[in-house]
């Protein structure tokens, strides 16, 4: 079986503290993707680590028909998102417990046109395993979250990055956030800052932001704006918009793909939790609000 989108990354139990109060909700970047790419008609496979008082979330992408290469694990990665202000983009974030790094064995046998790596924090997915996926006929796309950030006294903190080269120029596409970018490059201007991470080895880089999403694929650049309704499901917006944009990346060019990425991603921002809204509501929102090719 060859799959067209496979999402590598831990389960993660996070506690999200904001005005609206304390919730527990059912994260990770592979649950977030699986969730997305499903609905959009693919054949999707999701490998993750996790404990076995939490396998009813892979039961669940099961029941939809993603193929779930789950390793059980002592702990699940457990995070608390704190947001003390009403900028969604500012947050605090601790890691309370982990499932451990990946292995080679664990991606070995899997074969996929896309492998989508949503990381965490470094250590997550080890250099070994991103050189097991370059083996592979597929493209690979990595969340630079998942590199840059590192647990220190039980907190999330950004920390250089020796491997970054070695990474970065065995990928095709890299996500980040404005924040993530400016630690990397040094540059507050996001377009400088893509097109330095591109220089590292990337084809495309995907740039979310907290008005929309910008897209360099090595000579243009494009944009697309975010138009929820509500910022209650804030977490797991980067992880939605790399998930559906290289879904669509399979099949569309960067120009058409950004569009769906943000379309899909407002939706998925209405609600707690993974986007599990109709296809065809996707559809109507780039209708309604993306039909001018310019941004919006």
């Amino acid at each position: 079986m060859v799959y067209d989108i496979a999402f590598l990354g831990h389960y993660t139990k996070d506690t999200i503290v904001s005005a609206e109060g304390l919730r527990v909700v059912d994260g990770g970047a592979f649950n977030y993707g699986s969730h997305a790419a499903v609905r959009m008609g693919l054949k999707v496979a999701a490998i993750t680590r996790l404990a076995r008082e939490d396998v009813k979330v892979a039961d669940e992408l099961k029941a939809l028909g993603v193929a779930v290469f789950a390793k059980v694990t002592p702990n699940s990665t457990c995070l608390r998102l704190e947001y003390p202000t009403s900028n969604v983009d500012d947050r605090i974030l601790y890691v309370t417990s982990s499932a451990g790094p990946f292995t080679i064995a664990e991606v070995k046998g899997i074969a996929s046109r896309v492998f989508v790596v949503g990381a965490s924090v470094r250590g997550e997915v080890p250099l070994t395993v991103i050189e097991e996926l370059r083996k592979k006929d597929a493209m690979i796309a990595i969340d630079l979250q998942g590199f840059v950030r590192v647990v220190h006294e039980g907190r999330m903190v950004f920390q250089d990055w020796p491997e970054k080269e070695k990474v970065l120029s065995k990928v095709d596409t890299v996500k980040t956030d404005a924040v993530e970018a400016e630690y990397l490059t040094g540059q507050k201007d996001m377009r400088v800052a893509a097109g330095q991470i591109a220089d590292l080895g990337p084809k495309e880089v995907v740039l979310t932001h907290r008005d929309g999403v910008l897209v360099y694929d090595g000579d243009r650049f494009h944009e697309a704006r975010f138009h929820p309704e509500t910022l209650t499901g804030r977490s797991g917006r980067g992880d939605t918009c790399i998930a559906s944009y290289m879904a669509r990346r399979l099949s569309a060019p960067p120009q058409e793909a950004i569009i769906w990425a943000a379309a899909l991603t407002s939706l998925k921002m209405d609600a707690e939790g993974p986007f599990r809204r109709d296809i065809r509501e996707v559809e109507a929102l780039i209708r309604k609000k993306y039909s001018d090719p310019s941004p919006r």
